[in-house]
C-alpha cells in the first residue's frame, strides 16, 4: 500500500469516531506495524491534521473536520458491506485487503444513521480456512491475468491424472462454491476453464500474449460452458 493511500486511510478511519481508536486497531485495520502508524500519525498532526491522541492511549479526529456523506441508500449500503464481505473471505489476499480499505473509507464518510446500519447487516461470508486462497494461488492467478503471462500449469483432472499445460489465462470466474481460471490452453488449442484447488504447480513462462480475434476474453465468454479441462 502507498504511504499516501495509508494516511489518507488513517484520517478516514478516525472520522466521525466518538471514542478513541488505538493504533493496534489502526494496525490491524491497515495491516502495518504499531511503529508504523505512530510515525504515520505523528506527520499527519505536524502538517495540520486535527488528529488528538497519543500513542499508548488512542486517537480521535477533533469535530468540525467532517466531509459531506457519501449518497447512498440503506440497501445499496448493505450490498456494498456484503459483497466486501465475500471479497474477504474468497477473493485472495490482495482483494481482501483492497476491498476492507474500500469499505473503510465508505463507512468513514456515512452518517451515523447508515453507519450503524451497515454493521448490522447479517448475512456474512465466514473466512474460513481455505488452501487456495492461504497458498496465494488466486491472487497469483490474477496477477498472471492483469499482466497477460503465459502460464505453465501442472494440472490435475478429477481421475488424478496430471498433465503439463501452456496457457493464456483470460479471466477468473467464481461460481458460489469454486473457482475456475478461464484461458485458452495451447495444448488443446482450445478454451478451457481450470480449478485452482487442482493446480499441482504454476509457473510464469516468461513470455506474454496478446488477445486474438477468436481465442480472446469475449469469445471465451461466449465458449463457457462448451469445454471441459
Amino acid at each position: 500500500m502507498r504511504r499516501a493511500d495509508r494516511l489518507f486511510l488513517i484520517i478516514h478511519a478516525l472520522r466521525g469516531r466518538r471514542s478513541a481508536m488505538t493504533a493496534q486497531q489502526l494496525a490491524g485495520t491497515l495491516h502495518v506495524s504499531l511503529r508504523t502508524i505512530y510515525r504515520d500519525v505523528a506527520d499527519l498532526q505536524l502538517s495540520g491534521v486535527p488528529i488528538e491522541g497519543e500513542a499508548g492511549i488512542g486517537y480521535v479526529l477533533r469535530k468540525g473536520s467532517d466531509i459531506p456523506p457519501l449518497m447512498f441508500n440503506a440497501d445499496e449500503l448493505e450490498a456494498l458491506v456484503v459483497g466486501t464481505r465475500f471479497v474477504r473471505a474468497f477473493g485472495g489476499e490482495r482483494l481482501g485487503v483492497s476491498a476492507s480499505a474500500a469499505l473503510l473509507k465508505i463507512e468513514a464518510v456515512l452518517p451515523p444513521e447508515l453507519r450503524e446500519r451497515s454493521r448490522r447487516t447479517r448475512i456474512y461470508a465466514p473466512e474460513l480456512d481455505n488452501r487456495i486462497e492461504a497458498s496465494g494461488m488466486i491472487d497469483r492467478l490474477h496477477a498472471a491475468v492483469e499482466a497477460r503471462q503465459v502460464l505453465r500449469l501442472q494440472y490435475r483432472d478429477p481421475s488424478g491424472s496430471e498433465t503439463a499445460r501452456e496457457v493464456e489465462p483470460l479471466c477468473l470466474t467464481f461460481w458460489g462454491g469454486s473457482w475456475t481460471l478461464g484461458a485458452w490452453c495451447r495444448l488443446r488449442e482450445d478454451f478451457r476453464n481450470f480449478r485452482p484447488d487442482r493446480i499441482v504447480g504454476v509457473e510464469t513462462t516468461g513470455g506474454v500474449f496478446f488477445e486474438i480475434t477468436g481465442r480472446d476474453l469475449s469469445a471465451y465468454l461466449q465458449a463457457v460452458g462448451r469445454n471441459e479441462a
